[in-house]
């Protein structure tokens, strides 16, 4: 069961869905359009992008600004409550490079 009142629970429910957080970690340096977040995301649809991008303007995390120019163009970035996020995907790629190197995963799907 979800608890609302579980802080560690809240987050997990904003970033847990699959793509959720290599979507945050490519925005983590700047912003992009869609399809250089699609290029980055190997493997990604082009619904499913759309879909976790929606999800986190909804939660604050990303905006998306549009720029009055023929063809419109588009770019996505992290807002403060996504940027703030930044220190949780480097301890995720320190505990991977620490405790899950590369040869361990040969031949494993993998974990997102």
């Amino acid at each position: 069961m979800f608890d609302t009142n579980c802080p560690v629970c809240r987050t997990a429910e904003v970033i847990s869905g699959k793509w959720t957080l290599l979507v945050i970690r490519d925005l983590a340096d700047s912003s992009l359009r869609f399809c250089e977040l699609e290029r980055s995301l190997d493997g990604i649809s082009p619904r499913t992008l759309s879909l976790r991008l929606r999800a986190l303007e909804e939660a604050e995390i990303v905006e998306r600004r549009t720029y009055p120019e023929v063809p419109p163009r588009v770019e996505y970035a992290l807002t403060a409550k996504g940027k703030a996020l930044g220190p949780l995907i480097e301890d995720m790629r320190s505990y991977g490079r620490r405790w899950l190197p590369n040869d361990e995963l040969a031949g494993t799907r993998p974990l997102v």
